[in-house]
């Protein structure tokens, strides 16, 4: 795993990232276009077990000619790593013995809240956002990385 600030000095910005937001039981995926200004919700994963989940990153990595992987970060409020955090963390891990590509951390706090609220402005009824809630956290996390990377 590489810092945010070491893959924003080494990394072209015409390649697709995906983002994902690692829940316990669903997995939310988002995608950018490859000139990174855009993270669009792609779709969220059951959480069967681990080897599955990669192997379906995996997949999504081919489709889609993605080069790097931005995973949500859930740091608390306080600025410190809780279970949580350390359990994404071991995940990202995992992640990065089976895929070869840059995969970096970002902070995701109030991700899902953000997601929802934005959805919520949108004026999309409550069943759609809570089905959605995972590929919509992916996106806004995924968003938040693109943002600093361009900025």
């Amino acid at each position: 795993m590489i810092t945010i600030e070491e893959f924003k000095k080494k990394h072209s910005t015409k390649i697709r990232i995906i983002g994902l937001d690692l829940g316990t039981k669903r997995i939310g995926v988002s995608i950018c276009d490859e000139n990174q200004s855009i993270a669009t919700p792609f779709k969220t994963l059951i959480k069967k077990d681990t080897k599955h989940f990669i192997n379906e990153i995996k997949e999504i990595i081919e489709e889609n000619d993605v080069k790097a992987i931005i995973i949500g970060n859930p740091i608390n409020m306080d600025g410190s790593q809780g279970k949580s955090s350390q359990s994404v963390k071991d995940i990202a891990n995992n992640i990065s013995k089976s895929i070869n590509l840059p995969i970096c951390l970002w902070d995701e706090r109030l991700s899902t809240v953000g997601a929802f609220n934005l959805s919520s402005q949108l004026d999309i009824n409550l069943s759609k956002r809570e089905k959605d809630i995972d590929k919509n956290a992916a996106a806004f996390i995924l968003q938040g990385a693109l943002d600093y990377l361009n900025n």
